[in-house]
């Protein structure tokens, strides 16, 4: 299906990062009594993930902008901006960033997998961005889609050791949907052996609302992707993560409104969304506190 909007308009419209979009549409348990002093113990331990590695770890970035003519999905002007925001951003926050560019599912999953087998245990987290079409609970490689689990799935703690009760940090841009959001006016410790749930220490931070469309500008890159480099370099020295995405909800909500030539989708507004299964809180190395 094709994305809405690119080549239709001149520079600086905004489409949405949908794979399967049709203009034609547009027209017409139980509880365990842990002892007291294990408690207390908890209780003393630092919330902070821990930072001090000779490394804060590598940054995955796929980028995915021409599909395969069988797909009948367009190009997705503007991402390799976001692809060089997003390099660009990591690298000045210490991580080591690959980019990938235009792979297939199974590409995507055998340079996940590959990664995932690497040696992590020198690095404080690990990053990965995802730009391409999407849909609810599924991502686009060139050639077909895939659910996201099957590509997060590498990093779990039983298949990837060396990131056990790490960061992992995933940033999604891809539309999740086929509804548009229309806006509403407003008024202005000590080591020991634990175990931990193998889903735990996961971020996936989302463009936009589940069955929503994102937004991306063909000349300035995706909202969501603007917003969040904008706010990681501007406040990873003075805020923790989840703070920073919480700015970084503020300005794609604040700032963005689409401008499109297509009947029904201009002036419309997005809002990303946050799912954090993370255990501790997350500060840039270089943080300084107030």
């Amino acid at each position: 299906m094709a994305e809405l909007g690119d080549g239709d308009k001149p520079s600086g419209e905004d489409v949405i990062d949908a794979a399967g979009f049709k203009q034609s549409k547009i027209i017409a348990s139980t509880s365990i009594n842990k002892p007291a002093e294990k408690t207390k113990a908890a209780c003393s331990e630092s919330y902070q993930y821990k930072m001090d590695y000779s490394c804060i770890g590598t940054c995955v970035i796929i980028n995915n902008k021409n599909f395969h003519k069988n797909t009948q999905m367009k190009e997705r002007n503007g991402t390799d901006l976001d692809a060089a925001n997003a390099s660009a951003t990591f690298s000045k926050l210490g991580y080591k960033t690959k980019v990938y560019n235009d792979l297939t599912v199974t590409q995507m999953k055998q340079v996940l997998s590959d990664v995932s087998k690497e040696d992590h245990s020198h690095s404080a987290s690990f990053v990965c961005v995802l730009l391409s079409h999407g849909d609810e609970g599924v991502i686009y490689g060139t050639d077909d889609s895939e659910k996201l689990e099957k590509l997060t799935v590498y990093f779990k703690g039983n298949n990837c050791r060396s990131l056990v009760g790490k960061p992992k940090l995933f940033f999604i841009q891809a539309c999740r949907g086929s509804e548009l959001d229309g806006g509403i006016e407003m008024d202005c410790v000590k080591q020991q052996t634990e175990k931990i749930p193998v889903e735990a220490d996961f971020l996936y931070a989302y463009s936009t609302a589940p069955g929503y469309y994102a937004w991306r500008n063909v000349t300035n890159g995706s909202w969501f992707m603007q917003s969040l480099c904008d706010m990681l370099l501007r406040h990873s020295k003075h805020l923790e993560l989840m703070q920073i995405m919480t700015r970084v909800n503020y300005m794609v909500t604040r700032y963005f409104e689409s401008n499109s030539n297509i009947a029904g989708f201009d002036g419309k507004k997005q809002i990303p969304c946050i799912v954090s299964m993370l255990t501790k809180d997350f500060y840039f190395p270089g943080y300084v506190k107030p």
